[in-house]
């Protein structure tokens, strides 16, 4: 898990900013990794409709898990900021594309105030094999 505290720092924004917390954190067999919004490489948040915002957020879920050698798999519960519920039924699809067998448990809001003003936040709890 040293991965996870090595290379944990938040993420760079476009303009430099590195934002002070911890990707994610290991505690008894678990990982837990910070919201994470649709920001690209270059941080900024990625551009079109909920379903991109979906599919970022989650593969920066997935590359902060990957620091640990897990995945999407092993994941047990995500809990979900959407800025507008409007977007749930778009999000849903565009999040169980992401998800193999069963999913993991949820909660799922609408109406929050997003940084960035991203359509999205993610957040995961997964387990550690073993």
């Amino acid at each position: 898990m040293s991965d996870i505290r090595r290379h944990g720092n938040g993420p760079v924004l476009a303009d430099g900013t590195r934002l002070p917390y911890a990707r994610a954190c290991e505690a008894n067999g678990f990982v837990f990794v910070s919201g994470q919004l649709p920001l690209d490489a270059s941080g900024r948040v990625v551009e079109g409709g909920i379903g991109e915002q979906t599919a970022q957020a989650l593969r920066n879920v997935a590359s902060v898990l990957a620091l640990a050698g897990l995945g999407l798999a092993d994941v047990v519960k995500t809990t979900v900021w959407l800025a507008d519920i409007a977007d749930f039924a778009e999000f849903n699809r565009a999040y169980a594309a992401h998800f193999a067998g069963e999913f993991p448990a949820r909660s799922t809001t609408g109406g929050a105030q997003l940084a960035f003003g991203a359509r999205i936040e993610i957040e995961a709890t997964a387990r550690v094999p073993g």
